[in-house]
């Protein structure tokens, strides 16, 4: 999807509703949804082939303007002419988000069909882990999931998840899974009361035996991560984040990450660790944003 920002200023009320009248100083256009966590893989160094949906329209043009400007390689027939690239349009003012506008279809449309599978396949032999983002658009499903999970499997990449609950898609017996904690209380089916500690044990347990994830990475917002290895609790990571802004993309900046740091075989609390300084470096900043090696090592030496 394509991540679009109108920033301006506002100094008094319509005189037609009670609403701000907004003057337009500057418009700008990110990539967003998956392909935020394609630029966030690149920016740490990685490299990120992208498949998902986007329409032949002028959204979709710009998408892939900044995609090849990134150098990320974009799968063909990921371009669907029949649909309209996802749109989130979001308004601000005095560094103050007002409202976000979306345009989009119903998420059938963005599905992409087993016809297609076997040029995803075939592309599956140029990577080391495969990374599904859902954003419950539709382009994720069941015979996807299926058709990559077996491929993986036999040239032993890495799967990893960040989900989306309300699709209840069969994502088990991955290697990373990254839900907030929102997702994981509703994956795990545990009632939760709003005035107790959060029971990380419980749902840690739960989304085990749902799932089978090896590695289960919870993001708690202000209160960083919990990290949980087949069921186990392994230790809870404080939040790196020094000040925030916007939290807008956060969660994609750990999946991509985690993936690449559990890729080159690192332990998952340094990985975690790594993580949680780049999400914490990306929510410092205005919009959907990403962290790079430089920003990360000047944290890390502070």
């Amino acid at each position: 999807m394509l991540d679009h920002y109108i920033h301006g200023d506002a100094e008094r009320i319509s005189p037609e509703a009670p609403v701000p009248v907004i003057h337009i100083e500057k418009e700008s256009f990110v990539p967003g949804g998956a392909a935020n966590v394609a630029l966030n893989i690149c920016s740490l160094g990685g490299k990120a082939i992208l498949c998902g949906t986007l329409g032949a329209d002028e959204a979709g043009n710009i998408l892939k303007t900044k995609l090849e400007h990134h150098h990320i390689d974009f799968i063909p027939s990921s371009i669907n002419p029949k649909v309209s690239t996802i749109v989130k349009t979001r308004v601000v003012a005095r560094h103050q988000q007002l409202c976000r506008l979306d345009r989009e279809e119903k998420p059938g449309h963005y599905a992409i069909q087993p016809e297609l599978h076997p040029e995803i396949e075939s592309y599956l032999n140029q990577v080391d882990a495969v990374i599904f983002s859902d954003y419950a658009k539709g382009v994720i499903t069941d015979p996807l999931i299926e058709a990559v999970k077996s491929f993986a499997r036999k040239k032993g990449l890495f799967l990893a998840i960040d989900p989306k609950p309300k699709r209840r898609l069969n994502f088990a017996d991955l290697d990373l899974m990254t839900p907030n904690r929102y997702e994981s209380i509703a994956m795990s089916q545990v009632e939760v009361d709003p005035h107790q500690p959060f029971p990380q044990d419980e749902i840690c347990r739960m989304i085990w035996e749902k799932y089978k994830v090896k590695q289960l990475v919870i993001t708690m917002g202000p209160d960083g991560m919990i990290l949980s290895h087949q069921g186990n609790l392994v230790k809870h990571v404080p939040t790196a984040a020094i000040e925030v802004y916007d939290v807008s993309g956060a969660g994609d900046t750990v999946i991509a990450s985690l993936t690449l740091a559990l890729c080159r075989q690192t332990h998952i609390e340094k990985a975690a660790q790594f993580a949680n300084i780049a999400a914490g470096i990306v929510v410092g900043k205005l919009g959907t944003a990403t962290a790079s090696p430089e920003e990360i090592l000047a944290y890390h030496n502070r």
